[in-house]
């Protein structure tokens, strides 16, 4: 199978700049930190501008993720067969509960359908996506600094969003370091439906 280069970003709160730092290292990526406060917004992005800069597909990861083994081949194998797409590499349990079962019946059909993939009208998350290189610019005319980042990304996006069933990364369930709108707090277990 082709194997076309991918560069990895790295968006990271200062509050978690170890961790960012880690996970930059671990896969070669750029690291984006915000040191001012700025939200999740802003430094998705940052990371999306500097994907438009690139001459590859870019993988953006929060600083959050945790890789599965392996990782970079398997993110590789999915961009190659979906190079038009928004894909995911994380699906969450917990956030956002409105979502929860859509996806949950989503899997049971992928599974009776042996398909490994499913298919959402929105970006839930913004742990690992991509955004195909020649895209990035519609996305960026298109983007809403007022919107979560996920709900940014896809809602500029416009289209189906692919997940594959098995995650690539899984989620360290935190404290968030967003201020989230609404002001509710994020009790849900958010970690990967499945994992690869």
């Amino acid at each position: 199978m082709m194997q076309t280069e991918i560069k990895f970003v790295v968006v990271g709160h200062h509050s978690r700049i170890g961790h960012a730092q880690r996970l930059a290292a671990l896969l070669d990526a750029h690291l984006l930190i915000d040191d001012g406060d700025h939200g999740a917004n802003w430094n998705h992005r940052r990371a999306l501008e500097w994907a438009s800069w690139q001459d590859c597909r870019v993988v953006i990861l929060e600083d959050d993720a945790l890789p599965v083994a392996g990782f970079t081949q398997l993110v590789g194998e999915w961009l190659y067969r979906f190079p038009d797409s928004l894909v995911s590499f994380y699906l969450g349990t917990g956030r956002p509960p409105q979502y929860q079962i859509q996806v949950a019946e989503r899997l049971i059909v992928a599974d009776k359908t042996r398909s490994d993939f499913i298919t959402l009208q929105r970006l839930i998350h913004g742990v690992c996506y991509s955004v195909p290189h020649q895209h990035i610019e519609r996305v960026l005319s298109r983007w809403d600094s007022s919107k979560p980042a996920d709900y940014a990304v896809g809602d500029a996006w416009g289209g189906e969003v692919v997940y594959p069933c098995y995650s690539l990364v899984d989620h360290a369930d935190g404290e968030p370091v967003e201020r989230h709108p609404d002001s509710a707090p994020r009790t849900e277990r958010r970690r990967a439906w499945r994992l690869a």
